[in-house]
């Protein structure tokens, strides 16, 4: 099955984009509206408020003032999916609200994460109160699959109720399980169900079955290069251009990640204050960012 257009929807490659943090740690909206100026240009969707975006770290306050500096900077908020899933129904609510009303294309919802080994009729009970009560025609959720982070996984059994509960509002997901049998399996029992992937190492398998596409950390800082692989995915060096992502990947994957993430970038944009983490992150050590510029540089992007 090939991956087919869908009218409307989200589809292609979006970062869950860096959080710059001042001094003060304080969100620095200003960098984070030419950050994502810069991903746009590259034909990146934003999914702000991610777990690479720190987004479990920042208040509601927090990214409400985000999103409203990207509508204030002429973003195409189409092209953006913010974080809207928190443990309490009301931050749950108040976010997904806000967005939906702002013209986001949809919303990455993760379930409420901090009670583990709840029951799908919970799951559903949760999902199903924020929807009813952002109560908004236009809002598209996305459902976020993340187990080994949240704790907390969503069983097919629980989409399907959800979809058949609430169709044209429960749109699609990001399985960021990294078990390419579950998305599979979704695009199988769900015909026009958006799968985005969260590793780009299995982006091309996923788009030759239907899906449609990646959300992936590494996307803040190759993302272009998945663009390619997505539009060229039909393409004869369609293998080669995902054994780059994949070579890309694997150089980085012995790293904390966010504070890999934010030093690549400080070293690109020659912007020092990029490598900011907010605890319990801590900045990159100087031999994990010497390590990493080696295998990067091995592996064929030197930084």
């Amino acid at each position: 099955m090939a991956a087919s257009i869908r009218p409307n929807r989200i589809t292609g490659v979006l970062a869950p984009v860096l959080t710059p943090f001042d001094r003060q740690l304080v969100p620095d909206s200003k960098r984070f509206v030419a950050f994502s100026r810069v991903l746009t240009s590259l034909d990146i969707g934003l999914a702000p408020f991610g777990t690479t975006s720190e987004g479990n770290s920042l208040t509601v306050k927090e990214k409400l003032d985000l999103l409203d500096a990207l509508v204030g900077a002429g973003i195409d908020m189409g092209r953006v999916m913010p974080g809207t899933g928190a443990c309490a129904l009301p931050d749950t609510v108040e976010l997904t609200r806000r967005a939906t009303k702002l013209g986001c294309g949809g919303v990455l919802m993760l379930p409420p994460f901090y009670y583990k080994g709840v029951s799908d009729d919970g799951l559903f009970r949760s999902y199903s109160e924020v929807i009813q009560r952002v109560g908004d025609k236009n809002l598209r959720v996305y459902l976020y699959h993340f187990p080994r982070q949240s704790g907390v996984p969503l069983s097919l059994a629980l989409i399907e109720r959800l979809l058949k509960a609430y169709p044209g509002t429960v749109v699609g997901i990001k399985d960021s399980s990294g078990e390419f049998s579950n998305m599979e399996a979704m695009i199988r029992a769900f015909p026009g169900f958006d799968i985005f992937t969260g590793t780009e190492a299995l982006m091309l398998n996923l788009l030759r079955l239907g899906g449609a596409g990646c959300i992936s950390a590494n996307a803040n800082v190759n993302g272009a290069a998945m663009v390619e692989l997505f539009r060229k995915w039909r393409d004869a060096d369609a293998e080669g251009l995902q054994e780059a992502l994949t070579a890309f990947r694997v150089a980085t994957q012995d790293f904390p990640l966010i504070p890999l993430l934010k030093t690549l970038v400080a070293r690109a944009s020659g912007d020092q204050s990029w490598r900011a983490t907010r605890p319990p992150l801590l900045d990159l050590s100087i031999d994990a960012e010497d390590m990493a510029a080696k295998r990067l540089g091995k592996a064929g992007f030197p930084v």
